[in-house]
């Protein structure tokens, strides 16, 4: 079952890093997530995040973070902890 945890606030493309704006729930390093939108539809595991370019283990709601995915993702993309 996939809980929705946040959405995507910005991509950029050059580094392949999301900025996703945590609403709900704890994301930690290791986590399997989904991130889903109008044509965005894919699983990965999160092997790196940042705050402010700072490495992070995990982010609670509140938190805006920098995610390293794999496919070009938009604003608007809803992020799901499965």
């Amino acid at each position: 079952m996939a809980d929705k945890i946040g959405n995507i606030e910005n991509f950029y493309s050059k580094i392949s890093v999301a900025v996703v704006d945590i609403t709900s729930g704890t994301l930690t390093i290791g986590d399997k997530i989904a991130i889903k939108g109008s044509t965005t539809d894919f699983e990965m595991t999160v092997v790196s995040m940042q705050i402010d370019r700072a490495d992070i283990e995990s982010a609670s709601a509140g938190q805006k973070i920098g995610l390293k995915v794999p496919e070009r993702v938009r604003p608007g993309d809803e992020v799901f902890k499965i």
